[in-house]
């Protein structure tokens, strides 16, 4: 069972006519259009050629937010190509050294507790927090306990509805739409790099954490509003995407430069294709300083779309 948060962890942005002598069902305009009706934020680059949406998607939207995947539904059915992100490819020898090396995982090393790393003031935050939730997080590993306390004490992912990656992807899927993903990441070096990382690397991670848990379950509705009304500012401020975007991998930083390169790369190599492409990306991805967007922006793509800084 102790396992569980780790596997969290891993599982843890005018277009150009159609031609005239080769009349399309829908054109890149409409496509567009739909695309914004379902109420995410996105962002549209466009070349002599082509459009490229960028989909910022927040994980675990609640079911109160008022948005319309049917419509990005739509769209993508009716785009050329899609990018959505990829999952760790892991081996059953990936699960084995898992099970086996489970403790270097979910435990600090060498018998270590908590007051070695932390200083007063943040063992007393984490005390505060042990004694509310009947939990004991001495021994546990700064990064399983901080995916405790967002997963299951915040419970930010309970009532939720379908990711943007989700919905489409079921519908490339089912509209033969081809989808594009970055090279996906070795279990057996996600595992390793996770293995041999410094317990104080985690513990920004664990600060964030516990602020998104002391702030409470209203967090989880505004975070959702927020995205909905494309205060993107807003919702890169909120506590639990400040958590979410200061925890392993994202935090990491040789991963978090790679999945960041990779989505530059495939987005900047879409921009020359044909036809439209829809990019579903983490909006810690895209909006964080220094990120996908502004990246993009300083190649000299044309980004449209709502404020994002």
């Amino acid at each position: 069972m102790r396992t569980i948060p780790l596997l969290f962890a891993l599982t843890a942005l005018g277009a150009a006519p159609v031609a005239a002598q080769d009349p399309a069902p829908t054109s890149q305009s409409q496509i567009v259009v739909t695309a914004q009706r379902s109420g995410a934020p996105m962002w549209f680059i466009e070349t002599p050629t082509g459009t490229v949406i960028l989909v910022g998607e927040i994980r675990a939207v609640p079911k109160s937010t008022p948005w319309f995947p049917d419509r990005l539904e739509e769209a993508t059915e009716e785009a050329d190509r899609v990018i959505i992100r990829a999952r760790p490819k892991f081996s059953p020898g990936d699960v084995l050294r898992l099970i086996f090396r489970g403790g270097s995982f979910t435990k600090l090393p060498d018998g270590s507790v908590a007051a070695d790393y932390l200083d007063a003031a943040q063992r007393a935050r984490l005390a505060a927090l042990e004694a509310e939730y009947d939990k004991d997080y001495d021994r546990g590993s700064f990064l399983m306990t901080s995916f405790d306390l967002l997963a299951r004490r915040l419970d930010f992912d309970d009532e939720t509805t379908d990711d943007a990656t989700e919905v489409v992807k079921d519908a490339a899927d089912d509209a033969d739409i081809p989808i594009i993903r970055p090279e996906r990441f070795r279990g057996e070096d996600l595992l390793d790099n996770l293995a041999e990382a410094d317990p104080r690397s985690h513990i920004p991670c664990l600060e964030a954490a516990m602020s998104a848990t002391e702030a409470g379950p209203d967090i989880i509705e505004k975070r959702g509003a927020d995205w909905r009304r494309y205060d993107v500012p807003a919702v890169m401020e909120n506590p639990l995407e400040i958590a979410l975007g200061q925890c392993w991998p994202w935090a990491d930083d040789e991963l978090g430069e790679e999945i960041r390169g990779q989505w530059v790369s495939m987005i900047a190599d879409a921009s020359e294709q044909s036809g439209v492409t829809v990019a579903v990306v983490p909006l810690r991805v895209l909006a964080e300083t220094d990120g996908v967007l502004d990246q993009l922006e300083a190649q000299g793509f044309p980004i449209g779309g709502p404020n994002w800084r």
